[in-house]
């Protein structure tokens, strides 16, 4: 079995204890409060000792990290879309934070990622007792090849507006994939972002 196979991509547990970090080291107003992430990485009691954890060191990737996912979180709901699509996900908690948005306009959820960190993801949200509910569509995908078909399997419908967050992917991907996300993205119905 490959590391995907039997864990998350390390990048996403990095962002998720980050996020963690953030409610538990930085003063209150949070920008954005997510230890469900931790939940999910279940680092073991040492976390915070890790050299990537250095509450000085991290701060300013940790406040990039949380304010980007913010931002996009809050388009999200002041758009009023139907479709959120999140490419990376990695360990993204939208759907476990906020179900009240789902559950408010009919909100779709697509987190589209590899299919090893995906099915990982899937058993640890089963184990923790999160589910995955209709509303979240987990679309495991090669983003170097039909991950838009894919999408479209998933029930994702390029004529209505939708929210497409790549905030942590494109850096992984060829400067083709990424012209070619580019150039579907910019195609989707009036409202998207």
């Amino acid at each position: 079995m490959t590391q995907d196979a039997v864990a998350a991509d390390h990048t996403a547990v990095r962002v998720a204890l980050w996020r963690a970090l953030h409610v538990r080291a930085d003063p209150p107003p949070h920008v954005l409060e997510d230890e469900i992430g931790l939940r999910l990485a279940d680092p073991g009691e040492g976390w915070r000792d890790r050299p990537d954890m250095d509450v000085d060191a991290t701060r300013r990737t940790r406040a990039s990290i949380v304010a980007r996912t913010r931002f996009v979180e809050d388009l999200v709901v002041e758009r009023g879309v139907e479709q959120y699509v999140v490419l990376g996900a990695g360990l993204d908690t939208f759907a476990q934070r906020r179900p009240e948005v789902a559950a408010e306009r009919a909100l779709r959820v697509f987190e589209v990622d590899r299919p090893g960190p995906q099915a990982w993801k899937r058993r640890r949200l089963e184990q923790l007792g999160f589910g995955v509910p209709d509303w979240l569509r987990l679309g495991p995908v090669d983003f170097e090849g039909d991950w838009w078909g894919r999408l479209a399997e998933a029930g994702f419908d390029p004529g209505r507006p939708a929210v497409v967050a790549s905030t942590g992917v494109t850096m992984y991907l060829t400067r083709e994939a990424n012209a070619a996300t580019f150039r579907l993205v910019a195609g989707l119905a009036a409202g998207s972002v």
